[in-house]
């Protein structure tokens, strides 16, 4: 080859590398410390890759959820998927937009020692619960109050744990009775012996690790909100169609090394996400918040909600969605056993 060829061959090259970088646009995409069941569409995104296809260099940023949600305000972090923090802030005057959703029930168990046959039982007992004002606290809370008439502080005591791991180490040392948990945690404590009591999305339907991100990022940047709509779409899909690269995701971001006890959280939560934000379900997550605020005195007891449709990119996520030709499916209601 001629050294003119050469180089006209090298220029390419080199030409072709840099069209592919460019095409890649950096983000960041936050997900809390420990697994979570709410995140799964986000950890299937990385794993196998529909990030990449979209044309985003991903950077996943694991923080607390209260760290995850004050960096994602303040423009730190792209993606975020802390729904209930998010809704409070929204609410507070923070100009946000949800643009995706995750899962569409709740994903929360309580699990106890296998001596406790009803949730009544659980009076005057211990119960961990993550951080008050967290989904990993307030879905017990709620389910305990409303359904079975047991207030937290009055009825049973509470003792807040942020990593889901100190909840069961609790439970083996006998500190606490119960514990809430997300499912591939409840699965990991019924391998020692404990027994799932309740799951929470029996009794509560709802919008949970759906993902918001600044107002002005999805003003200035659509295209790329509409690749990560489509990532996380197209992440959901293959969760629900392809068990074994799924169940190979769990156990990663679970540590499950048992893969039986995998496929069975798989087999739990697989048909349970969709990237839609039905409204119904969103407005809970907003109505929660709302009351809580009125109840603390953040907020005027005569001042009503505001519609919060407001607070979703509606048009670009169902553009997005009809694009791909995405097809949502039927949600299942979650077996008592």
């Amino acid at each position: 080859m001629s050294m003119m060829k050469w180089l006209a061959a090298a220029a390419i090259a080199a030409f072709a590398v840099g069209g592919t970088a460019e095409a890649q646009t950096k983000v960041k995409v936050g997900t809390t410390l420990s697994g979570s069941g709410f995140h799964i569409p986000v950890y299937v995104a990385f794993a196998k890759g529909f990030f990449k296809k979209e044309g985003l260099d991903a950077e996943r940023v694991q923080m607390t959820a209260k760290a995850l949600t004050t960096a994602g305000i303040a423009g730190n972090v792209d993606f975020v998927p802390v729904p209930g923090a998010g809704s409070q802030a929204s609410l507070q005057g923070a100009d946000l937009k949800y643009v995706v959703g995750e899962s569409l029930i709740s994903q929360w168990a309580i699990i106890t020692d296998p001596k406790i046959k009803s949730v009544k039982e659980l009076r005057g007992k211990t119960i961990a619960y993550g951080r008050a004002g967290g989904a990993d606290y307030d879905e017990g809370e709620i389910v305990l109050r409303r359904h079975f008439d047991m207030v937290a502080g009055k009825d049973y005591k509470v003792i807040s744990f942020q990593a889901e791991s100190d909840r069961v180490a609790a439970l083996i040392n006998g500190t606490v009775t119960a514990a809430l948990m997300s499912f591939p945690t409840a699965s990991r404590a019924q391998a020692v012996g404990f027994k799932m009591l309740l799951k929470t999305g029996q009794y509560l339907p709802r919008v949970g690790g759906c993902i918001w991100t600044r107002a002005e990022f999805v003003e200035k940047n659509p295209e790329t909100v509409k690749k990560f709509i489509r990532a996380i779409a197209r992440s959901i899909q293959y969760f629900r169609d392809e068990k074994d690269g799924s169940v190979d995701v769990i156990m990663k971001e679970f540590g499950i090394k048992d893969r039986k006890q995998a496929e069975i959280v798989w087999n739990e939560i697989h048909d349970q996400y969709s990237p839609d934000l039905p409204a119904d379900l969103f407005k809970k997550l907003f109505v929660g918040r709302y009351r809580g605020m009125v109840k603390r005195g953040l907020w005027p007891k005569d001042k009503p909600m505001p519609d919060v449709s407001k607070f979703i990119a509606r048009d670009l996520l169902t553009e997005t969605l009809n694009e791909i030709g995405y097809k949502m499916q039927p949600i299942k209601t979650p077996s008592a056993s």
